[in-house]
């Protein structure tokens, strides 16, 4: 085995019959060295400097690691190495809401106004209409791209949510599905209001300590114990260069997108869940029931390709892969990228960390043999239009189409698609305007091409679809932009 491998049976059993999160297990063999070379080439092919992956199978954590987390400083990744989570922060705080909406402290169907009287949207008809499982679910309506840094004390989340009053809608809540990390800071919000604890201090009392996940923090400083990956950023096809910076988001993200972890620690959240709602030290974090709610379809997603989403459950990601039933989230910072699998039936779950490079290509690959060996998964191939694209009529889809940030303005140009998403307002200097030529998958789903360094995959899915009251809208990085002329 690597020196940058480990399991957790090294250290000894998790309980007295080491049957944690080893239910619907079927007793498989795991090849660590095999992994072990497979994650060193695919690593290395893919330009990635540094990746962490733990498998949970069997009721075992395998943690391995390869590469180097800042190709500056030549510093080796090892299976104690921390990463940003990105988005997979999500799980963390859906987890802490429902442990108080199974306590009785919270009601996920109340308006959030009941619980926090100085939130607001535009429409205050809307703003009545936003319950806390809309906000797990992404079906509130509130955008993601809401940037304000409101500082490092402990007030940033209350800050943070004034902030964004009266910020406009997506889409009317509960019409569609659009990605929004907004929701998921007035959830954090709501976690510091019920429980009258800042929400890094919740999290650690509610959630970390009693999972016994000593490598998870939420902060720069409390980073600086560890081995923590730097961020990488470059072309394609190429080693890419430390980032700028290792962290770019405010105190505030936290709820959304700031949980520093290792692979090994992510895992073992994974288990919990896997498992029941059971801690590896027998300690119950949450009900069966509760568990299984927050697996369960709330929403489909038109946009099945940008995180690979058939749907949405409160706090995870669903997939359907011929059949077989999965969860799990991914996330992204500058330049780091983590990916969760877990498939139930098979008592297993995957955590791949990585600091930059071809990640998305590193995780589709070693997922893809991964899941199918330890679990009969058959993961769907990379997005892409087939090699004969159907014919279209396009003239239906052409319009201006907006959300908070962002109007997306599509054309038909000699008979093939071609849209211009422009930053304005307050994201109006985030970026130039891409201009995306429209290769179709089907008569509603495009490939996207011409986008450049802003995406970091060959094709970006473009979707149209509707609103429930039959407003057309489009789908770009799983945010909905209704149609408005």
């Amino acid at each position: 085995m690597s020196k940058n491998a480990m399991s957790w049976d090294e250290q000894g059993s998790w309980n007295a019959n080491g049957a944690w999160g080893s239910r619907n297990s079927a007793g498989r063999k795991l090849d660590l060295a095999h992994w072990q070379a497979r994650l060193d080439t695919l690593r290395a092919e893919h330009h990635v400097p540094a990746a962490s992956l733990a498998i949970l199978v069997d009721g075992t954590v395998h943690e391995l690691a390869s590469g180097v987390l800042h190709r500056g400083t030549g510093v080796e990744a090892t299976t104690d190495s921390v990463f940003q989570l990105g988005s997979i922060a999500k799980i963390y705080t859906a987890t802490l809401i429902m442990q108080l909406a199974a306590s009785g402290e919270l009601d996920l169907d109340a308006p959030v106004v009941d619980v926090l009287p100085e939130f607001s949207v535009a429409d205050p008809d809307a703003t009545r209409a936003i319950t806390t499982r809309r906000l797990l679910s992404h079906t509130s309506g509130l955008t993601c791209d809401f940037t304000y840094d409101s500082g490092r004390g402990d007030d940033c989340l209350a800050k943070y949510v004034e902030a964004a009053r009266n910020v406009a809608l997506d889409c009317p809540p509960g019409a569609a599905i659009s990605y929004s990390s907004v929701g998921y800071n007035v959830l954090g919000r709501i976690i510091e209001v019920v429980t009258g604890k800042v929400w890094d201090e919740a999290l650690k009392d509610q959630l970390l300590t009693p999972l016994g996940l000593s490598h998870t923090m939420t902060l720069p400083e409390e980073a600086l114990r560890f081995r923590a990956a730097m961020g990488h950023l470059g072309d394609a096809g190429q080693d890419p260069d430390p980032a700028p910076s290792w962290d770019l988001m405010p105190r505030s993200a936290g709820p959304y997108g700031r949980v520093i972890a290792t692979a090994g620690d992510v895992a073992r959240l994974a288990g919990m869940h896997l498992n029941g709602g059971v801690a590896q030290n027998g300690a119950r974090v949450l009900s069966e029931e509760t568990v299984a709610l927050m697996q369960r379809r709330v929403v489909r997603s038109p946009d099945k390709w940008t995180v690979s989403a058939d749907g949405w459950g409160l706090g995870w990601t669903l997939y359907d892969w011929d059949g077989v039933q999965g969860y799990g989230h991914d996330g992204a910072s500058i330049g780091q990228y983590g990916y969760l699998r877990v498939v139930p039936s098979a008592g297993l779950a995957v955590v791949l960390l990585t600091n930059g490079g071809g990640a998305r290509e590193l995780y589709a690959a070693l997922c893809r043999e991964l899941l199918a060996d330890l679990a009969g998964v058959r993961m769907p191939e990379p997005f892409a239009p087939p090699a004969q694209p159907p014919v279209v009529d396009f003239a239906p889809l052409v319009g201006t189409y907006r959300r908070e940030g962002v109007v997306i303005t599509v054309t038909e140009r000699n008979g093939a698609g071609h849209a211009v998403y422009e930053f304005v307002d307050g994201m109006k200097d985030f970026s130039e305007p891409l201009e995306i030529d429209l290769v179709p998958v089907t008569g509603t789903v495009f490939a996207g091409t011409g986008v450049g360094a802003a995406f970091s995959e060959d094709y970006m899915p473009v979707i149209f679809s509707t609103l429930e009251d039959g407003t057309g809208c489009v789908y770009i990085g799983m945010r909905c932009g209704p149609k408005t002329a």
